[in-house]
């Protein structure tokens, strides 16, 4: 095979895969499905990626690069945690519409059986969290949150929440989208903590390092390195 012969078919299996996913569910992709959705002999796959595990885990890879690269510029755009919050509802709606926020749950559910699957789901899921947390890093740096909140483990309990909603979803839409109003809600205590006056400023980090000494916690250290 020519390197561009190998590269185009190696990118139909790749997305034959995802569709396969989509479609049909991690339990019903198999090495013929794949090879039906992508348009070739199904030999090509074991050719190309030695197992269909492997070729699962590539795809969960490779989907997470290519989703993340499209929202990049708008993620590096956002100026508040207002507009944050906007954003992530937005891009959960587009790759909820696109079987994308399916396709993660797919591969996270066989990842709990399947060890293979196990470090390339969270490979392709620390894509998007790395992205958020620098987002996320950026703008509470500006707000009362700085010093209290952890970006990195804010940044893994939003990806964890939309991937948990996503799932909810397929058992109870009415809860899921009760759940989503909830988070449509917090864009306005966002648009507080985004406030200038310095008095309100004052008095919002107040309330929440009193409320961390009521909840017996202390102030969370900033991430190093």
């Amino acid at each position: 095979m020519t390197e561009s012969r190998t590269a185009a078919t190696r990118e139909r299996l790749l997305a034959g895969t995802l569709t396969c996913l989509t479609e049909q569910g991690i339990a019903k992709t198999s090495a013929r499905t794949i090879a039906a959705a992508a348009g070739v002999n199904q030999a090509l796959i074991f050719y190309h990626f030695g197992t269909v595990d492997a070729l699962l885990a590539a795809a969960c890879q490779h989907a997470a690069e290519l989703r993340v690269a499209r929202y990049r510029d708008r993620l590096a755009g956002v100026g508040s945690l207002a507009e944050l919050l906007d954003l992530g509802r937005a891009i959960h709606a587009e790759e909820q519409a696109d079987g994308n926020v399916r396709v993660l749950a797919q591969l996270l559910a066989g990842a709990q059986t399947n060890p293979q699957l196990g470090p390339a789901t969270a490979a392709g899921l620390r894509l998007w969290i790395d992205e958020i947390e620098t987002v996320a890093a950026r703008l509470i740096a500006d707000t009362p949150l700085a010093g209290l909140v952890d970006p990195a483990g804010l940044s893994r309990a939003v990806a964890a929440s939309f991937i948990g909603l996503e799932l909810y979803d397929g058992v109870d839409p009415d809860g899921s989208a009760t759940a989503f109003a909830a988070l449509d809600q917090l864009t306005a205590l966002a648009a507080l903590l985004d406030d200038r006056n310095p008095v309100i400023r004052r008095a919002i980090t107040a309330a929440l390092r009193r409320g961390l000494r009521k909840s017996g916690r202390a102030d969370p250290e900033p991430r190093r390195g």
